[in-house]
């Protein structure tokens, strides 16, 4: 049986060994975040070669979809600093009921967020999003319904791993469930092996089936890898407990609202751009894709560096913090930066491999140029959100996140689009792009400002 691995908290590192454990756990959370995101590709690529009404229909109710699912699932997150805290402390005892609590929340999540997908219509409805492809949205979201339940049990799990310091299995599961629904979801889409072509509601099919399967291979590595004996976690299970429900919802609420107000300011342009014609909004959904993609490797490196304060607060050893922050921005933004630049290059045979139908294609080539500039801004606030989550401080991220992504990117995206002068007459998906790009360089003014607070304050020292 093999004991808990603690690293060795009080001893001083350099850089270079912060940007070793750093990388260490952030690749494997990378590689589980970019075949993960993959799916949501797949299902772009699938449906658009299906037809761009079904494509305009899966970039709706992938917006809708994704907003409930990041809403719920940042909330679970709690899970990772809690945990953590734990981890840094060496209160092995409290880790198994940290979990199980984490679990029981999940149930009661997926109530409210089932009720949601099934019965869309007041979203669709004010955001005037035509009949032809909300019916078409209406199924695809009944059909993702299905598998919450277990996507918010797996982001429990997920949420607890990576807290240990143990992202690898994320990595070998994300790998089962792309290469399980890229192929069923083709199948179901555009029919074969027998199977009637769906369109887009195979895509909703696909995902809530393997949702499941990722859950039962979450639950199966927990319950039979050795490492985890020494925590308990199935042993003296406890039943739901008002007290650590409310400390995880007091701490989840706000990150949960911060993940839904910076995902949303995105997703919902999908939803107020379908005014404007399903090549707009099928251009809109290859852009941000693609941002998506991009910010895969911030929020890797962000959720290893959110762990890392985490460990170390809990441990009492605030020079290490401090030093994992600093490094880890560092990284961050040279790397996006980098792949900004790649991105221009290459910007005419990447976007090619989304959309035959050049309509789209020239929308999302208008597009580009904004998220090279808004991804470098944005690995700057995403590096503090999740520094300031691994300190235990979201309540005033959220607010920060709600103005300027709300305030400014949606709302002023709005304006931009279709009320700013000369547009009025002719609207733009790319008047979101514009207040966006504004919005993160904002945040990540205010989110540094913050997190040198949080840091340099006497309680950060004493966590």
């Amino acid at each position: 049986m093999s004991a808990p691995v603690f690293f060795p908290l009080s001893a001083p590192e350099s850089s270079l060994t912060i940007a070793y454990r750093l990388f260490h756990h952030a690749w494997p959370v990378l590689v589980a975040q970019l075949l993960s995101m993959s799916m949501l590709i797949a299902d772009t690529v699938i449906t658009g070669r299906y037809g761009t009404l079904d494509l305009a229909a899966v970039a709706v109710g992938s917006g809708v979809y994704i907003s409930i699912v990041m809403l719920l699932v940042g909330v679970l997150q709690a899970v990772a600093p809690t945990v953590a805290h734990h981890f840094g402390a060496r209160r092995v005892d409290a880790i198994g009921p940290a979990l199980q609590q984490g679990f029981w929340l999940a149930l009661m999540l997926a109530l409210p967020g089932i009720a949601l997908l099934a019965f869309p219509g007041f979203l669709l409805e004010l955001s005037s999003v035509p009949a032809d492809v909300a019916g078409k949205t209406r199924d695809y979201l009944l059909a993702t319904a299905f598998g919450l339940p277990a996507v918010l049990l797996y982001r429990t799990f997920y949420a607890f791993n990576n807290a240990l310091g143990r992202p690898r299995a994320l990595m070998m599961i994300s790998f089962i469930v792309t290469s399980t629904h890229i192929p069923l979801a083709w199948a179901l889409v555009h029919g074969a092996f027998g199977l009637p072509p769906l369109g887009a509601i195979g895509c909703g099919i696909s995902t809530a089936i393997v949702n499941w399967i990722a859950f039962a291979c979450g639950a199966g590595y927990l319950a039979h890898n050795r490492d985890y004996r020494p925590y308990r976690l199935f042993a003296n299970w406890q039943p739901p407990r008002r007290r650590d429900l409310l400390a995880l919802l007091k701490l989840g609420i706000p990150m949960g609202l911060s993940t839904f107000i910076e995902v949303s300011s995105f997703t919902l342009i999908a939803l107020f751009a379908a005014r404007l014609g399903a090549e707009a909004v099928a251009g809109h959904r290859v852009v941000a894709n693609l941002a998506a993609l991009i910010y895969m490797l911030p929020l890797a490196i962000s959720i290893a560096i959110l762990v890392l304060v985490g460990q170390a607060a809990g441990a009492h050893d605030p020079a290490r913090a401090r030093a994992t922050v600093r490094v880890g921005m560092g990284l961050t933004v040279a790397l996006v930066a980098l792949i900004g630049v790649l991105l221009w290059v290459g910007r005419e045979p990447v976007v090619a491999l989304f959309s035959e139908d050049p309509a789209v294609r020239a929308v999302a080539l208008g597009l580009v140029f904004y998220i090279c500039i808004y991804q470098i801004f944005d690995a700057v606030q995403t590096v503090a959100a999740h520094a300031l989550r691994g300190y235990k401080v979201t309540f005033m991220p959220m607010l920060l996140h709600a103005l300027c992504f709300w305030g400014i990117a949606l709302a002023g995206g709005y304006w931009l689009a279709f009320h700013a002068p000369d547009r009025e007459q002719s609207p733009t998906v790319a008047g979101f792009w514009e207040a966006s790009v504004v919005a993160t360089i904002l945040a990540s003014v205010l989110f540094g400002w913050l997190l040198r607070v949080v840091m340099r304050r006497p309680q950060a020292a004493r966590a």
